[in-house]
């Protein structure tokens, strides 16, 4: 990571040629710039045993629930690969000193996860995404930053791109968030996922924003992080207004065990929806001119392991469990019911921030019919951060 110092009075020329050669300004009044990020090789080897895929499904790229096939066992089913560099990603923080001694932080990061672009034929130019953008000043947050209902510490090292991805909550979202002591509490940008038919719809309805509250407690030991989350599901759509609430609580943390670490989540609410398992089951479903809203339980469990100062492994345990209503079974459209997998790495840092791996993910996708299905995934990365 460069740090580097700029006045506000700078040019445009002035500050690309100091991020090109590192140059420095002299200032009473200075902006200290960081910028940063990765390069990422990721190369996976992947069996469904109900079916591959299409080579353009984001299931393809990294490990999300939803998206692994069920039913019968295919016939002359084989593993496919796929190779990409689209996790790589670039960071740009700014931190100027006000005169009244506080400071005004900004953050602006990009990668080309989840998005369109060229084809795989000739150029593989993806579009760059906005993952963060946010300012911060005094204990306030104004910008798209990480859900304050979720605990990104929490999450162990894994090649993948999320990791225990059905156990964890994640979501990053436009909020405006306030922190003082070991408390933070957020408005985000509210978003309901309802089953309307057995499709599912994206209703923008709701006409509060989400709230959370999280307390963090840090110690030796490690560290313990204790979130809610409250929210309005709505659906208003022709002469149907439903409205219902939905709630969490999530518990995670990190346990030190020397230079091992134990990390886990533990998430428990009722239509949650979007918040678990990127959206793995829908907040609610459509009953009438109800919302009957999902309930789901969900965790995961990492023990991180260090062989030597050079070489790591990671074990990964994580699942998800969504309480359908099965008497609506029609109306859900055979929704998932639960999905588990367990993940183990092998991981090689010849210098610090440069690192190779390789990582054996097993996962189990079942539906509310009972029809299930596997996945099988060897994947390598290549990994360099500055």
């Amino acid at each position: 990571m460069k740090t580097i110092t700029l006045t506000k009075k700078l040019s445009t020329i002035a500050v690309l040629s100091a991020l090109s050669f590192g140059a420095q300004a002299a200032s009473l009044d200075t902006t200290n710039v960081t910028y940063g990020g990765y390069v990422k090789l990721d190369a996976m080897w992947s069996d469904f045993s109900a079916g591959t895929i299409s080579g353009g499904s984001i299931g393809r790229d990294f490990y999300v629930p939803v998206t692994t096939p069920v039913g019968p066992d295919a016939k002359n089913n084989d593993a496919v690969f796929d190779m990409h560099a689209r996790q790589s990603r670039f960071f740009f923080d700014t931190d100027t000193k006000l005169d009244s001694g506080k400071s005004i932080k900004t953050k602006i990061e990009l990668d080309f996860m989840v998005t369109a672009g060229g084809d795989e034929r000739i150029s593989n130019s993806y579009v760059p995404r906005l993952r963060q953008a946010y300012v911060t000043y005094d204990g306030w947050l104004f910008g798209q930053a990480w859900s304050n209902f979720q605990n990104v510490g929490a999450l162990p090292e894994t090649l993948d791109f999320v990791g225990p991805t059905e156990g964890t909550v994640f979501s990053r979202q436009t909020m405006v968030k306030y922190t003082t002591g070991n408390w933070s509490f957020s408005a985000e940008n509210p978003e309901s996922t309802v089953t309307v038919n057995g499709a599912r719809i994206e209703t923008d309805d709701a006409s509060i924003p989400d709230l959370s509250a999280r307390y963090t407690h840090n110690a030796d030991w490690g560290q313990l992080v204790v979130a809610g989350l409250a929210r309005q599901l709505k659906y208003n759509k022709a002469d149907i207004n439903a409205t219902e609430t939905s709630y969490g609580v999530s518990v995670s943390g990190k346990i030190n065990l020397g230079k091992n670490n134990l990390k886990f989540m533990l998430t428990q609410g009722t239509g949650l929806g979007r918040y678990v398992g990127l959206n793995a089951a829908n907040g609610a479903v459509l009953d009438g001119n109800d919302l009957d809203a999902i309930d789901s339980t969900s965790g995961f469990v990492g023990y991180q392991h260090h062989w030597s100062n050079k070489v790591r492994s990671t074990f990964v345990y994580s699942f998800l469990k969504a309480d359908n209503n099965r008497d609506l079974a029609a109306v859900y459209g055979s929704p998932t019911k639960s999905s588990t997998s367990y993940s183990a790495n092998l991981l090689y840092s010849p210098e610090k921030k440069l690192t190779f791996g390789v990582e054996y993910r097993h996962a189990n996708r079942e539906v509310e019919s009972g029809a299930d299905g596997d996945l099988n995934r060897l994947q390598f990365s290549a990994k360099y951060a500055f």
